[in-house]
């Protein structure tokens, strides 16, 4: 991606902030990152990774086709816009399971599993093995595009302080999916690691037990879309301007009143959000870095005010409409 000019003060979210919001692990994104340029966050002077709403935008995106079963290198360095029409053609096909045309892309890691699985996956036309490597470590030097589907990992005993060493493993990898093959582990620990990126077998396996543990990484219906994405809230794009100026929403507060007083009541809540505004955007610039919760605030509360002007502005029309009507009436009698 093209190096950009630095973003606004107050703009920026460090990567634990675009982990929560976007759902992409922190080490999965600095995989993306290393192996497929997915963004290129600003570095702070003391090294920090410093995203801004763009990249949080597109990484939203790149979440969600990727969840739908596109290949990240394939949306890995598409435009936002261009995102933005996939994810669109994607809501209107929908996706449903299909079997797979290629051969599943393995990477297996581990010394006595390692040794049997090249023998009796040499034949074998279901799986592609991109390596074999005789120890966990070799992972870390492992460097091959495109990244396999599945890791393949040995351990002879697993513990509780292990688990986040197989969570990086697996994000190094670049995988999608891993199979933990064990000797001996409590069910504690497993219960921690099994998930649905992770499913975890006793020792000893073989081709045929390495085809049904496949069949359980097959792609799934997509997950229902996004509340916020319905919602039309995409923190990419600047928050909608005032609809109305100060002095118009006083003007429409002190107008002709009704037996409800509505369009009062809209005005205060309009003012009130506009205020709202103008204070998390200071917080987020006396902070430096934007949180996670700023940003999703910030963003709803910006909707959430240009529906109720949207909304107040039809209901004015509605009324002038309505006197017309009225007038309309009164000449005619």
């Amino acid at each position: 991606m093209a190096d950009r000019s630095p973003p606004q003060e107050g703009q920026t979210y460090r990567i634990g902030a675009v982990s929560r919001l976007t759902g992409i692990p922190a080490d999965t994104l600095r995989v993306w990152e290393r192996r497929y340029h997915v963004t290129t966050p600003i570095r702070s002077d003391s090294g920090t990774r410093l995203y801004d709403s763009e990249d949080v935008g597109r990484l939203t995106l790149i979440k969600r086709l990727v969840d739908r079963g596109d290949a990240i290198s394939s949306v890995a360095n598409l435009s936002l816009d261009a995102l933005r029409e996939r994810m669109h053609g994607a809501d209107l096909i929908g996706r449903s399971p299909v079997a797979r045309t290629r051969p599943w892309r393995l990477l297996v890691a581990g010394p006595y599993l390692a040794d049997r699985l090249r023998v009796e996956a040499s034949g074998a036309s279901d799986f592609e093995c991109l390596g074999f490597l005789s120890s966990r470590e070799g992972i870390f030097s492992f460097d091959r595009d495109p990244a396999p589907d599945v890791l393949v990992l040995e351990y002879p005993g697993i513990h509780a302080d292990q688990v986040g060493e197989v969570h990086r493993l697996l994000a190094r990898s670049g995988a999608a999916h891993c199979l933990l093959v064990y000797g001996f582990a409590g069910q504690g620990v497993l219960e921690q690691l099994i998930s649905d990126r992770l499913v975890a077998r006793r020792s000893p396996i073989g081709m045929a037990d390495l085809r049904r543990c496949c069949q359980v990484f097959r792609p799934a219906p997509p997950p229902p879309s996004d509340p916020l994405a319905r919602l039309g809230i995409d923190l990419a794009r600047p928050a909608p301007g005032p609809k109305f100026s100060a002095s118009e929403l006083a003007a429409i507060a002190s107008a002709r009143p009704t037996p409800c007083d509505c369009h009062r009541h809209l005005v205060d809540l309009i003012s009130a959000l506009y205020a709202f505004e103008s204070y998390s955007r200071e917080c987020a610039i006396r902070e430096g870095a934007g949180s996670a919760a700023q940003a999703l605030v910030q963003a709803c509360a910006a909707q959430a005010r240009a529906l109720l002007e949207e909304g107040l502005s039809r209901s004015l029309d509605l009324s002038e409409d309505n006197r017309c009507d009225v007038d309309t009436k009164d000449s005619a009698g």
